[in-house]
């Protein structure tokens, strides 16, 4: 049933990944595009693959998605897809009225090897693109990288057509978010606002796709990043990249770029992830961290203490993100939690499996790590060793089912379950609800297999 034809017995893959632990770049892409502020996201490339992109988004966050498409046929497919791109432009500034259209290339695209800055150039020339409208572009073929280099060549591609230098620092902090969910970005906005800190953030969904349903529909929420924000990211004093992969590429071109000092840090998950991003908050803006946030630092170190019995020794399974992995991981070592297999389908190359290694260098059992791995393979490790514990997206439902196995969801996709739009793991109090998320897990398998007699009332 299910996965249960899956064989305990590893053979070595070189060239086939089975039950893939990522997805493809467009999508990251057009998720980054839509943090812009009146942007319409554009797949350049067939109808199919749009419909894709469109609808895992859609199925993920609860919300529709609004982007366009070059349509590709066969014809564009052969000759390029000039012709459609030029139309496409046209037809959505003249129907859809968007502030910037956003165009990420797809397989299809990339292989024909469609030059986008002339065709931009050329939209331009013949007067497609009106006065105080933009196009911007990035390259994201689906053969290469993941949804998550997808984000981060979208965000980079936010400070190469925007970011600009007015020729003194402002006192503005840089927020780069990273792959983080809607409700993430919000929490940490907010400690920077409990901080009395000014911020931009790029890219910014938050009430785009976590917004209110008002009875009246709006093509453009009233969320995202606006473009004079985006201009004025060159002119900060300084950019936090929370996400080395997602954020990193942005944070360093905007340095390089417009000479704004960068510090790329891990997703500010935990008490030392937060400690660090609040930390680093507080030196660059010279300001002292206030009373609300030290206490609600308190009340997830109470969490850890209180519960702490719980957690002690159990055997974690992980899949996602690079970025979202390290900082799962040194929480989870952080309450002596042990992750003892690891896979992420996105290539994050030899120095990030080397730093993921250093968080578990201290296990008490081997640990297993497989970077680009899948989720085949992971259920292979769990069929010879069994964990306590799945953390990772939709699909491991699967092999929490065939395997027993608690799963805690988180990442992307999430197609079955609410509130990851609304409610954060980022950030003290979002340690709180990370931590709840995996008691729930926990505490309700003990209440399951408990018998009549050892059923225990207080936890």
């Amino acid at each position: 049933m299910l996965l249960r034809h899956t064989p305990k017995e590893i053979t070595e893959r070189s060239a086939l990944t089975i039950n893939p632990a990522k997805t493809c770049q467009p999508i990251g892409a057009m998720y980054a595009a839509l943090g812009i502020h009146g942007c319409l996201p554009h797949s350049h490339g067939s109808q199919g693959c749009y419909a894709y992109h469109r609808s895992a988004l859609t199925r993920h966050y609860k919300e529709p998605v609004m982007a366009a498409t070059s349509a590709f046929t066969e014809g564009a497919s052969v000759f390029g897809g000039q012709a459609n791109l030029l139309q496409a432009i046209d037809n959505i500034f003249s129907v859809y009225h968007p502030d910037i259209i956003a165009v990420h290339t797809t397989c299809l695209s990339e292989t024909i090897g469609d030059d986008i800055p002339q065709i931009i150039n050329k939209a331009r020339g013949e007067g497609k693109i009106p006065e105080g409208k933009y196009v911007i572009h990035a390259n994201t073929p689906s053969y290469v990288g993941s949804h998550v280099t997808g984000f981060a060549t979208m965000t980079r591609a936010m400070v190469d057509y925007f970011a600009e230098s007015n020729g003194h620092k402002n006192k503005t902090i840089n927020l780069i978010p990273g792959y983080s969910e809607p409700a993430d970005m919000e929490e940490i906005r907010r400690i920077a606002s409990l901080m009395g800190i000014k911020t931009i953030m790029f890219p910014d969904t938050s009430n785009v796709l976590n917004g209110p349903l008002t009875g009246k529909f709006r093509m453009y929420p009233e969320g995202g990043v606006t473009i004079p924000e985006l201009k004025l990211t060159g002119s900060s004093m300084g950019t936090l990249a929370l996400g080395k992969l997602a954020s990193g590429p942005a944070a360093r071109a905007l340095d390089a770029k417009c000479k704004v000092p960068c510090q790329l840090l891990d997703l500010p998950m935990g008490l030392e992830g937060t400690d660090a991003f609040v930390d680093n908050l507080r030196r660059i803006a010279g300001v002292n961290v206030p009373d609300a946030l030290t206490l609600e630092r308190g009340q997830l170190v109470d969490v850890i203490s209180d519960m702490h019995q719980y957690f002690y020794g159990r055997r974690v399974a992980l899949a996602g993100d690079p970025d979202q992995l390290l900082a799962i991981a040194k929480f989870l070592v952080s309450i002596d939690m042990i992750p003892v297999y690891m896979v992420t389908g996105t290539p994050a190359g030899k120095k990030f499996e080397k730093e993921l290694r250093e968080v578990v260098k201290d296990a008490p059992c081997e640990v297993k790590i497989k970077i680009p791995g899948d989720l085949f393979l992971l259920h292979q490790w769990i069929k010879q060793e069994p964990v306590d514990l799945l953390i990772g997206n939709t699909y491991l439902k699967y092999v929490a089912k065939d395997e027993d196995t608690p799963l805690v969801r988180y990442g992307f996709p999430i197609f079955d379950r609410i509130g990851h739009s609304y409610f954060s793991t980022m950030g003290y109090k979002g340690g709180i609800r990370f931590l709840e998320k995996i008691l729930d897990a926990l505490l309700d398998r003990k209440d399951r297999d408990a018998t009549d007699i050892n059923m225990e009332l207080v936890m």
